[in-house]
């Protein structure tokens, strides 16, 4: 094989010796064909403290006459473009199901929110973030017809499992069946579904399916994304008397494809998304041969307990745990999005007693969904809540107050300050509430946080003195700080500061030799800290003032984040 052995080894592992080299060569020519063709993007360029996500549907704003994809572009440049620095589109797509999540045709942009040069005008403003949605398909999609149908090689595509094998090990995040009988041309077949009878699991025991996938995700690099987000990465391969999740065959799949990226597209980089307890995500980073980046989960349900507690320290003693990814690797870290926040990173941080509050209050402002464990029954899988409603007090008006405001923004002066880079949903920055509403219409509790807006709506709402308002600027000036301390570069080392019950501090320190001092209090009540004995003394870049690190003040919900010169 004349591949680099990050594709070659990774090919053997999965499908022996004759039928890798097979393979081999097919996925050789394939990428000598695209390699030719991909070019780096123009706002292609090494991550700093600068970098910044915002994760949103290509939908997400409507206006009379346009394509919604025009729309979102316009808005964010006008609104954004100087603090966002790439762009998650959530999947744009023809699909049957799942706001996008159920693909029917991979290649093709739905004609409802525009077209490949729309996707492709984002990715000369922004950095190009898109999904790759291939652990299933859409059971209404062309792939899964032509499998119905008995057609090669699509009749090889899907999971049709021995449902007299031993499967009672399966994980996953949802109580509706594992399979799903469908009628083929050759009678009826039971099919693997994962996550809902319209999203049925492909089966990369076959190589030419594995081939098929690398293709598409060298189209996305072609046409602008940098990128890519392996959505249910840890469900990709299945094997019976298993948990079929995070197998060998799974990593050596994320392998293959870091391999496929750093040898046709340098400049671009693999995700993996895993909501599960932290040990299983970080073996994604694979000691720097598999994911450039994961979602740093846990964080999400460790603030929201913070400041809904006003106990800092369960969160104060994960972040303490954390060790330095791989170096070129780094954290995707986020307090919310698209989905629901997952509560098994928390699982082993939290208290029993914790996980209950946290339930009862997604419970009032939302929901929340359930998975089947093993041995039968189901527990709590994710909150399905707003994060701003979920933040405000219960007594605070529609607006929200004063206090929701401070902690809302306190929340996020800990999201920026974490190492890594901050991933922001559109909601959380344009201070949106939960859509009831369609949680009602749709019967999913997804869709409290899944609604889509008129712009000229949204930009009525934020005139100033609005709580959009006050929540895009608030994150605006946050975003606008991070951006010039070079202490917050994403691989920046971070040294957790246990100060306090009511208070999480960081330490950051960048190459210069400077150090940024950040600190954040939940409790919503004063703190005095001393950080040094002596007399030294710092700038908050956040109040414009001058600090004695001896004598240092917070006010209730308050952020501060104090840059110390080189000694």
């Amino acid at each position: 094989m004349d591949l680099p052995a990050s594709i070659s080894e990774p090919l053997i592992s999965l499908y022996g010796e004759g039928r890798a080299a097979d393979t081999a060569s097919r996925l050789e020519r394939l990428l000598d064909e695209s390699g030719g063709s991909l070019r780096a993007p123009p706002t292609a360029r090494p991550l700093s403290q600068k970098d910044a996500v915002l994760i949103v549907y290509p939908d997400q704003l409507a206006a009379p006459g346009r394509p919604p994809l025009a729309v979102l572009k316009d808005f964010l440049d006008r609104q954004v473009r100087d603090v966002i620095t790439t762009v998650h589109l959530l999947p744009f797509f023809p699909s049957s199901s799942d706001d996008g999540f159920a693909v029917m045709d991979y290649l093709e942009v739905d004609a409802r929110y525009g077209s490949w040069d729309d996707i492709r005008s984002f990715g000369e403003v922004y950095r190009l973030m898109v999904d790759a949605v291939v652990n299933h398909a859409s059971a209404r999609g062309r792939w899964f017809e032509a499998f119905l149908r008995g057609e090669e090689p699509w009749r090889r595509y899907f999971l049709t499992p021995n449902t007299r094998a031993d499967w009672s090990l399966v994980v996953r995040p949802r109580t509706s069946p594992l399979f799903t009988t469908f009628e083929t041309s050759a009678g009826p077949s039971p099919v693997w579904t994962t996550f809902s009878s319209d999203q049925v699991d492909l089966n990369y025991a076959d190589p030419d399916l594995l081939v098929a996938v690398i293709g598409i995700l060298l189209e996305y690099l072609r046409r602008g994304a940098q990128w890519i987000r392996l959505d249910a990465a840890g469900f990709l391969c299945k094997e019976p008397g298993t948990t079929c999740l995070h197998l060998p065959q799974t990593h050596s799949i994320v392998r293959l494809l870091r391999g496929v990226i750093e040898r046709v597209a340098p400049w671009a980089r693999l995700i993996t998304e895993t909501n599960v307890p932290h040990a299983d995500n970080v073996a994604y980073f694979g000691g720097g041969h598999e994911a450039h980046m994961i979602y740093q989960f846990t964080l999400a349900p460790l603030v929201l307990h913070a400041l809904l507690t006003g106990d800092a320290r369960p969160l104060t003693a994960w972040a303490s745990s954390l060790s330095a990814p791989p170096p070129g690797a780094c954290y995707l870290n986020l307090l919310a999005s698209h989905d629901g926040l997952g509560l098994i990173p928390a699982v082993g941080w939290l208290a029993e007693a914790d996980i209950d509050r946290l339930l009862a209050k997604a419970q009032a402002c939302g929901g929340v969904s359930y998975r089947a464990v093993r041995g039968g029954g189901t527990g709590p899988y994710e909150l399905n809540a707003n994060l701003f409603d979920f933040l405000a007090e219960p007594s605070a008006p529609e607006h929200g107050s004063e206090d929701d405001v401070r902690r809302f923004i306190v929340a996020h002066a800990i999201l920026l300050a974490m190492a890594g880079i901050p991933a922001i949903y559109f909601h959380s920055l344009f201070g949106s509430r939960g859509d009831s509403e369609a949680v009602q219409r749709t019967g999913s509790l997804r869709s409290i946080n899944r609604q889509k807006l008129a712009a000229r709506d949204l930009e009525a709402e934020l005139a100033p003195g609005g709580r959009r308002k006050q929540v895009l600027e608030g994150l605006r000036a946050l975003l606008q700080a991070r951006a010039v301390i070079p202490a917050l570069h994403p691989a920046a080392p971070q040294e957790i500061l246990d100060l306090s019950s009511h208070v999480f501090g960081l330490r950051r320190r960048s190459s210069d030799g400077s150090e940024l001092i950040c600190l954040a209090e939940v409790g919503s009540r004063p703190a005095h800290l001393s950080i040094r004995s002596t007399d030294a003394a710092g700038t908050d870049v956040l109040l414009h003032e001058p600090v004695r690190l001896d004598a240092i003040r917070l006010a209730p919900l308050q952020a501060r984040w104090i840059v110390v010169p080189e000694a």
